[in-house]
């Protein structure tokens, strides 16, 4: 069966379609693309498929889900049509990405400096200090060259005018930068026709520049600084991109046992001795990175390294206090801080939301609980969300007691009608929701990876994309420039 069949009866939903603009009809960009599956056809796609999970297998390519019965590490699932982004839609996209990310850096060493932003009232105080995400034991810490978030994954969708959208920030410990990697590397070998004649801008550059970032927060004096990974270990749901991304950076993978602190510095235990370490790329939560700091039954973490932190004498990598930036609520306030810290307007805006909060933005969210997805302003993973047009009325009714007793802890947001894009399903292809997680990284300048991680939900009529809720993924081609798009047209 030819792949040109396979589109035959695929229906667009009123969903933006970024590969189709009808059964048949590519958009320019994937016009190339299309026509090299077409040759290729549906039994060689789905033999190309099974390799590429096969090779994720050997390669250790995984990820645990903790509610699993068994705590079983799973294959990341992935879909062999990759996605094409446009050179001058990326363009808008990077442009908005790293003036979030400067007013973002702003904001956190206000608030937890001189909270100007907060003293002149440009946002709500109380939205910021009632945070369960605020980190008051950090108040006035100094880091390094004032950059606090140092790697950032922010979560974009597109909607049903192709529009883009922030949908929510992640600037604590931000996973997923090794399966942009690994599925570029997959591709490469499973179907490397595909790339003929593409201009695919390429994503390997990323470990060199995370190198790069991490060796310039070393402290002053230090030509030659040693970085480190720390891991919480083999059994955390994003081990195997730990492992991954410190082999490719040829630094060392640590856990909380193999660092000591003596008189506020941080050393390595090595058969060697114990070795200086200047700089920590941790992925390691606030609470668990230092037991005399935070939570004192840590088994994970390195007494007295905020302390050696404090003293200037190491750098950690994401900053202790992100997570009041990553707090939902807060996320609602980001197109005025960039007005407020840039004197700017938003590149890229955010989704509508309502702030719990807010009493009169609670009553809109709880007259309309069936029509809005409800969101924990902690939450992740894509646990604990109410989406109201898929729920029952007695999930609805646990949701309304719920934000009544603990409105600051929810907000609302519309249904975004994430755009789709075809996956290979057997014979044939349906429809699969999908967002954008690119990586931003802050320091002597700043870089985003062409594209990033595109996140697809696997599961039939689902728009949960995350891999813990059944999502997979699939390689994201940013196109070098237009005037290739141009001659395809």
């Amino acid at each position: 069966m030819a792949f040109v069949n396979l589109d035959s009866n695929y229906q667009l939903n009123g969903f933006y379609d970024e590969m189709l603009a009808a059964a048949g009809l590519p958009r320019p960009a994937y016009r190339r693309l299309y026509e090299q599956l077409n040759r290729l056809g549906a039994v060689e796609l789905q033999r190309r498929a099974a390799l590429a999970m096969e090779m994720f297998r050997n390669h250790g390519i995984t990820f645990a889900v903790y509610p699993d019965a068994q705590g079983a590490e799973k294959v990341f699932p992935f879909d062999v049509i990759p996605r094409v982004i446009e050179a001058h839609t990326w363009g808008r996209l990077e442009d908005g990405l790293k003036q979030r990310l400067h007013a973002l850096n702003l904001f956190l060493d206000d608030v937890y400096g001189r909270k100007l932003i907060l003293k002149q009232r440009a946002i709500p105080p109380e939205i910021v200090l009632s945070s369960s995400l605020y980190l008051r034991e950090v108040d006035g810490l100094p880091v390094p060259h004032g950059i606090h978030c140092h790697v950032a994954g922010i979560d974009l969708v597109r909607d049903g005018k192709g529009e883009f959208f922030v949908l929510e920030d992640n600037v604590r410990t931000p996973s997923g930068a090794s399966y942009v990697l690994a599925n570029r590397y997959v591709m490469k070998r499973i179907l490397p026709d595909l790339f003929a004649g593409y201009p695919v801008r390429p994503v390997e550059g990323y470990v060199h520049e995370l190198l790069r970032h991490l060796r310039w927060l070393a402290p002053a004096g230090v030509d030659d600084p040693t970085v480190v990974l720390l891991t919480p270990g083999i059994n955390n749901s994003a081990y195997y991109e730990h492992l991954y991304l410190a082999k490719q950076m040829g630094v060392e993978l640590v856990e909380g046992t193999d660092l000591v602190v003596d008189d506020d510095h941080v050393f390595m235990r090595t058969t060697r001795g114990l070795r200086p370490v200047h700089v920590i790329y941790r992925r390691i939560d606030d609470e668990w990175l230092d037991p005399i700091f935070g939570r004192q039954e840590s088994l994970v973490g390195v007494a007295g390294l905020v302390n050696a932190y404090r003293a200037g004498n190491v750098a950690i990598a994401n900053a202790l206090g992100n997570g009041v930036a990553d707090d939902k609520a807060v996320y609602s306030l980001v197109p005025k801080l960039i007005r407020y810290y840039l004197d700017e307007d938003p590149i890229l805006p955010n989704v509508e939301t309502y702030l719990c909060a807010v009493d009169s933005e609670r009553e809109y969210v709880l007259e309309h609980l069936d029509s809005l997805v409800v969101k924990r302003v902690d939450g992740s993973g894509g646990y604990g969300m109410l989406i109201g047009p898929a729920s029952t009325k007695e999930e609805r009714e646990e949701f309304r007691r719920r934000i009544i007793a603990l409105p600051r802890a929810f907000i609302g947001q519309p249904v975004v009608a994430l755009s789709v894009q075809p996956v290979l399903d057997g014979n044939g292809l349906r429809r699969g929701h999908q967002d954008l997680r690119p990586f931003v990284l802050t320091g002597p300048d700043s870089y985003v990876t062409p594209g990033g991680l595109t996140r697809v939900a696997l599961t039939p009529g689902s728009l949960v994309v995350n891999s813990s809720q059944g999502g997979g993924s699939r390689d994201t081609w940013v196109v070098a420039d237009d005037d290739f798009e141009a001659g395809h047209a």
